[in-house]
């Protein structure tokens, strides 16, 4: 086989009135007329002039249009292929589908997300999307973070650089997970590349909270909102607690909590043991031991008394290994590292995970800051009862720093 000589004189068209080239999409339509994706979108987008006519016959086109591979406007031309309009109806023509989607604003945008919403909760009655253990006592979770999407060309709408140095843009998700269902994505937003990551997540928390109250999920326990240090601000943590969730959010090291750690006695420390070792990158070694404490804290401090939440700081530090020292050859300093995190005393709270490295050294030889999330445990128990399973969830934990992926 070989090229033609005459490509470009050449045309070929999926045009045959008897193939369907995307039959996989009959049961995903079938399942979002169930869970009346179409009449949602009919009954709250209010798009004006005759571009919004048929809004919900046009978002269900956009959607089957996206299921099926399309990822611009022109792809949409591929519903109304082959014997497409055999099998479906009101397959609208791309510069439809283009012309509706351009007269959006963002108030269309805040409709979407409330046909969002409602038709998870449609799909949620038709299959189960959240699983919990049968005794009820498995903790829903909620994880959000931020991620650019790559984009090409300085005419894109909105793209810029963030803080991956990408030109693309910012998507701001929330997502649900159980230990026996996948993750579920609950509240999204697409922003400009450039914005900082804690833009808009008060209101998307707040809603991603609100879907996850509709969802049948049959847990006695409140869900845990959990985010990296971006997000570590009263406005996110408020925010949580009045949508009834506890929270577990990584801390920046900022002079309080520093005072914080320093206020830790040498006797407080447990020590726990991993079986799974814990990868360093500054020393490049594998360390396997670690310590752990908690002292009362209360954060945001600096704002009015509502805004300040109290609770514990949970520090785990972890010795730098030192084969050395075995032979009675001690290092002349104390390196070690500190991961630490705050969790309340009462059960409205769970908040503050960081990890931060101290060398014990001088002030001015202390290295970067690294992140981590630091795992659960109850105000009742004790960190020398901390089992493995906690660990291992804490390190599999989605908002971990970069540079500390692979720990």
């Amino acid at each position: 086989m070989q090229l033609c000589h005459t490509p470009r004189a050449t045309s070929a068209v999926f045009d045959d009135p008897n193939l369907v080239s995307s039959a996989g999409l009959v049961p995903v339509l079938a399942l979002a007329r169930s869970a009346g994706l179409q009449e949602l979108a009919q009954a709250h987008l209010t798009v004006p002039t005759d571009k919004g006519a048929n809004a919900g016959l046009k978002v269900s086109s956009l959607v089957a249009g996206m299921v099926a591979g399309a990822d611009s406007i022109d792809d949409m031309a591929l519903l109304r292929h082959g014997g497409m309009g055999r099998v479906f109806t009101n397959a609208y023509a791309p510069s439809t589908l283009g012309s509706f989607l351009r007269t959006f604003s963002f108030g269309h945008v805040r409709q979407l997300d409330a046909v969002a919403s409602r038709f998870l909760a449609g799909l949620a009655e038709q299959a189960p999307l959240i699983v919990t253990s049968p005794d009820t006592s498995e903790r829903v979770m909620i994880d959000i973070d931020d991620t650019i999407v790559e984009v090409h060309g300085h005419a894109k709408q909105g793209s810029g650089y963030g803080y991956s140095g990408v030109r693309g843009l910012n998507a701001l998700l929330a997502v649900v997970s159980t230990s026996q269902s996948a993750p579920v994505i609950v509240a999204h937003r697409l922003r400009k590349g450039s914005c900082g990551s804690p833009r808009g997540a008060k209101r998307l928390v707040a809603d991603a909270l609100k879907t996850t109250s509709k969802l049948p999920a049959k847990s006695d326990l409140r869900p845990m909102l959990r985010a990296d240090s971006a997000f570590y601000g009263a406005e996110v943590v408020n925010a949580a607690l009045r949508g009834g969730a506890d929270i577990s959010v990584t801390v920046r090291m900022d002079p309080k909590v520093k005072a914080a750690i320093a206020t830790i006695g040498d006797d407080a420390w447990t020590t726990i043991e991993y079986t799974d070792a814990v990868f360093d990158e500054p020393t490049n070694t594998w360390v396997s031991r670690a310590e752990v404490a908690e002292i009362p804290f209360t954060a945001f401090t600096s704002k009015k008394k509502a805004d300040q939440v109290t609770g514990r700081l949970v520090v785990r530090r972890i010795p730098d290994l030192n084969t050395s020292a075995k032979n009675g050859q001690e290092t002349l300093f104390v390196v070690v590292f500190h991961r630490l995190g705050q969790i309340p005393r009462s059960p409205s709270l769970r908040i503050v995970f960081a990890t931060v490295l101290r060398e014990m050294v001088s002030p001015s030889s202390r290295r970067s800051t690294r992140i981590r999330v630091a795992p659960e445990t109850s105000s009742e128990s004790p960190w020398n009862h901390v089992t493995l399973a906690a660990i291992r969830s804490a390190r599999t934990a989605r908002f971990e720093g970069p540079r500390l992926a692979q720990a």
